[in-house]
């Protein structure tokens, strides 16, 4: 009776949390040429670094390898470096927008119709994905790129920190979304939906800061704000799901220990 019962005790208790052990989960990226190339201690420093910084970036953390930003061949050596196999080296500042675009073409877009696109195209020079975001060791974006150090390098930080400010609204209504969706995902509540939505939101809003326009930033906030607010209104009801799962399964366990119980002192009744 006792090993029934201890059994039927964490079945209902694994039932009350409502979670699945967390698993780590890797990128998949596979052992390329230019891995092995550029970790070769011919190569100089500056280059071989490179696989270093790539390893903390965004990019691998998304399985994104060198092949699928400089195309070639990343299995063959011969090919690796071939304009055959549609090998890119590093671009010119005038090429490093449609080099990332092939990704990022909402972005990209945006900042060529923007002042900075324009006067990169115009002159070659001024500011560029990677002089914002870092060329290998690309981190995940965030408002907090928006910066007086940052900006400060080419113009003052004033329109800046307008379009920052009407951004920072958004922003922590999409953080809040995020981390209640994660909360509900470890509570095994499917919010597969909800995470589009939030996905296709966030890649919107995000795209804004690169028209470098505070008047279409400022208007648009009240666009995603609406937005936001129904998604918030759908993890909300996800919550009272979870709710109704942990009591539900807290009065399971409750019906279980009893029948337990009420059988264990039965038997000993009898003896």
């Amino acid at each position: 009776m006792r090993p029934c019962l201890t059994a039927l005790c964490l079945i209902s208790l694994l039932a009350i949390s409502g979670t699945a052990p967390a698993e780590e989960v890797k990128p998949r990226v596979e052992q390329t040429v230019c891995l092995q190339c550029h970790t070769l201690a011919v190569m100089k420093a500056e280059y071989r670094g490179i696989p270093e910084a790539w390893r903390k970036s965004i990019h691998y953390q998304n399985a994104v390898s060198c092949q699928d930003c400089h195309g070639g061949d990343p299995k063959n050596a011969a090919l690796a470096m071939s304009p055959q196999a549609g090998f890119v080296g590093v671009p010119k500042p005038k090429e490093v927008p449609k080099f990332c675009g092939k990704c990022h073409l909402g972005i990209m877009e945006n900042y060529l119709d923007s002042g900075h696109g324009k006067a990169l195209m115009a002159t070659g020079r001024g500011p560029n994905c990677v002089l914002c975001h870092g060329s290998h060791n690309v981190q995940k974006a965030t408002i907090d790129i928006i910066n007086p150090k940052l900006c400060g390098v080419c113009h003052s930080y004033d329109r800046a920190k307008e379009i920052k400010a009407a951004l920072l609204r958004t922003e922590g209504k999409i953080n809040k979304i995020d981390r209640e969706l994660k909360t509900l995902n470890a509570g095994l509540i499917s919010t597969e939906e909800e995470d589009k939505v939030l996905f296709r939101t966030q890649a919107e809003y995000r795209t804004l800061f690169h028209t470098v326009d505070v008047h279409l930033v400022q208007s648009k906030t009240g666009e995603f704000t609406k937005s936001l607010t129904a998604l918030d209104a759908q993890v909300h009801q996800g919550f009272g799901e979870l709710r109704f799962r942990q009591n539900f399964s807290a009065l399971i366990m409750l019906i279980f220990i009893g029948l337990a119980l009420s059988i264990f002192l039965l038997s000993r009744k009898s003896r």
